[in-house]
C-alpha cells in the first residue's frame, strides 16, 4: 500500500552523513526541514545540495523547506549556564543584564518590559517554569516564581494568552530569505506570524530574492488563532506548531484547534503540516510510545498533508527507525480513512474551469471505481485541488517542471512524476499511460481518469477530463 500522508524530517548533526541521509529518504522522507535557528548559511546550502543529490540517486522527489528563526524571545545566558529557581522566590528578567545569576537574567528580546505589566504570567522553557509579574521598573521585570525548576541558557519565553509585540520577520530572517533563494528552497516557513500582513511581507521578500518558494505560516501564537482564516488565505501551507501554541493557549486547547485548522485549510485548498513532539521519545528510544503512535494516527485521520519530525531526526539516536515507525503508523491509520466525497461536494463552489475539471475527476473516480487519477500538470494546481477531497484513489501528478515535481511531494495522496509535455495531447496521454504501466501502478484493462489541457504545456489550461481504459500492449 502506498502512503498518502507525507513525512517532513528536520536535518541536523544526526543526518550529516550522506549515507544516513540517503537511508532517511529511502525510509520515506518526502520533505526535509532546514532549521535556520541553528547553523550557518554555508551549512544549509551544503545540506540542501546533499539532499538533492541523494534524492536524485534514489529517484524520489524531496522538497526542501527553510524554517526561519523568527524573533528570539528568549532569556540570555547564565554565569554557570543554568540556575535552579525555587517556588516563591523573586526573580528578575532584565533587558540590561549582561550575564545571569541566581537573582536575574538578561533578555534576547529587549522589548519584553514594554509587553508585560503587573499580573502578566510568563512561561519559560515551554511552560516548565511559570513566573508571575509583580511590576516593571525600566528594563527590569520583577517576578515571583510560581512553578520553579532548572532554567538554562537561551530558553524560550511565552506570555500566557499571547500579546508579545515582536515582529514575525527579523533582520536575520530577511537575510535568510536570500539564502533560501540561493539554495532554491521549495517552501519557506515563517515563525510566529500574527496576521496576513506578516505572510504578505514574507512572500514579497521571497519573490524579490528571485525565489518561487511557497510560504508556510507556523501557527504558534494566540493572535494567529484569532486571525486564522486570513493567515490561511495569505499562505500556501499552515503548520500546526503545537509547542509554542500549547504554551500560549493551554495544552488542553490544542487537539481541538489542530482539527479545526486542518479542516479549514483543506476547505480553502491549502496544505497542512502537523508538528512538535510527534515521536519525541525516539530521540533516545528505538520504539515510540503508544501515545505517540496514537498522536500521529490522529493527525492522519484529521486529514493533515504531512507529519513532522524535529529533534528525532536532527539530533536523535534513531533517525532511520523513527521515519520507518512514522511511515508504518501513517499507512495503518489511512486504512481507516472515512471517504465522504459526496458530502464534501455539496458545500463546494467552483470558480475556475481547471478547478471544476479537478472536482469532476474526483467525483468520477469515486463512483466509477477507477484505479488512478492522472493529472498532467505544469504548476500542480490540478493535483492540489484533487487532493483536497479524500476519495481513496491515488493521484499521479505528471509534470515537466522540476520545481513542481519537488513541491508536489508535500501533497497528501499525490505521487509526483517527471514527464516531458513536449508533444500533442494524444501522444502525451499515451506517454503517461506507458509510464504508469512500466512502474506497475496500473494494469491493462484498468480505468484511469485523466485531466489535461487542450493547450499542452500552458499553465492553467486544464479543461479536459478523460476516462481511459489502459490498453493491452
Amino acid at each position: 500500500m502506498q502512503r498518502s500522508t507525507k513525512i517532513v524530517a528536520t536535518l541536523g548533526p544526526a543526518t550529516n552523513d550522506p549515507a544516513i541521509l540517503s537511508r532517511l529518504i529511502a525510509a520515506g522522507v518526502n520533505v526535509v526541514r532546514l532549521n535556520f535557528s541553528h547553523g550557518s548559511a554555508d551549512d544549509h546550502i551544503a545540506r540542501a545540495q546533499m539532499v538533492r543529490e541523494a534524492a536524485a540517486q534514489i529517484g524520489q522527489p524531496v522538497a526542501v523547506m527553510v524554517d526561519l528563526q523568527g524573533p528570539k524571545i528568549r532569556v540570555g545566558k547564565f554565569e554557570k549556564n543554568k540556575v535552579t529557581l525555587e517556588n516563591g522566590q523573586n526573580f528578575i528578567l532584565d533587558a540590561a543584564c549582561e550575564m545571569g545569576n541566581q537573582d536575574r537574567v538578561g533578555l534576547d528580546y529587549k522589548e519584553l518590559p514594554n509587553d508585560v505589566s503587573e499580573g502578566s504570567v510568563l512561561l519559560l522553557d515551554d511552560g516548565r517554569i511559570v513566573l508571575d509579574v509583580l511590576n516593571v521598573q525600566g528594563s527590569a521585570i520583577h517576578t515571583r516564581v510560581r512553578v520553579g525548576g532548572v532554567l538554562s541558557n537561551n530558553k524560550g519565553i511565552n506570555r500566557q494568552g499571547g500579546g508579545l509585540s515582536a515582529p514575525a520577520l527579523t533582520a536575520k530572517d530577511m537575510e535568510d530569505i536570500k539564502v533560501a533563494a540561493k539554495l532554491d528552497a521549495d517552501y519557506v516557513a515563517v515563525s510566529f506570524p500574527k496576521s496576513s500582513a506578516d505572510m504578505y511581507m514574507a512572500r514579497t521578500l521571497i519573490q524579490a530574492a528571485g525565489s518561487k518558494a511557497q510560504v508556510v505560516a507556523k501557527i504558534e501564537r494566540t493572535e494567529a488563532i484569532a486571525n486564522l482564516e486570513e493567515l490561511i488565505d495569505a499562505s500556501d501551507v499552515i503548520m500546526v506548531a503545537r509547542g509554542d501554541l500549547a504554551v500560549e493557549v493551554g495544552d488542553a486547547a490544542v487537539p481541538a484547534l489542530q482539527k479545526r485548522m486542518i479542516r479549514l485549510a483543506r476547505e480553502k485548498n491549502k496544505l497542512t503540516i502537523t508538528a512538535t513532539q510527534m515521536m519525541e521519545s525516539m530521540i533516545t528510544s528505538p520504539v515510540p510510545t503508544r501515545a505517540e503512535v496514537s498522536d500521529v494516527a490522529n493527525a492522519v485521520l484529521d486529514g493533515t498533508d504531512a507529519v513532522m519530525l524535529s529533534a528525532e531526526t536532527a539530533a536523535g539516536k534513531f533517525p532511520i527507525e523513527t521515519v520507518e515507525a512514522m511511515a508504518r503508523v501513517c499507512i495503518e491509520a489511512e486504512k481507516s480513512s472515512d471517504y465522504r466525497i459526496d458530502r464534501d461536494f455539496l458545500s463546494r463552489e467552483f470558480t475556475r474551469v481547471d478547478q471544476s475539471i479537478a472536482m469532476a475527476a474526483l467525483f468520477t473516480a469515486n463512483h466509477l471505481q477507477v484505479k488512478a487519477i492522472v493529472a498532467l500538470t505544469q504548476t500542480g494546481a490540478t493535483a492540489l485541488w484533487t487532493s483536497r477531497v479524500n476519495c481513496g484513489v491515488p493521484i499521479y501528478a505528471l509534470t515537466p517542471e522540476v520545481a513542481t515535481y519537488r513541491r508536489l511531494s508535500l501533497y497528501r495522496d499525490v505521487y509526483p512524476m517527471m514527464l516531458a509535455h513536449d508533444c500533442d495531447q494524444k501522444s502525451l496521454l499515451t506517454s503517461a499511460e506507458l509510464k504508469l504501466l512500466e512502474q506497475g501502478l496500473v494494469q491493462p484493462g484498468d480505468l484511469m481518469v485523466v485531466t489535461v489541457g487542450d493547450t499542452v504545456g500552458q499553465m492553467g489550461s486544464t479543461n479536459t477530463m478523460k476516462i481511459v481504459r489502459v490498453a493491452q500492449r
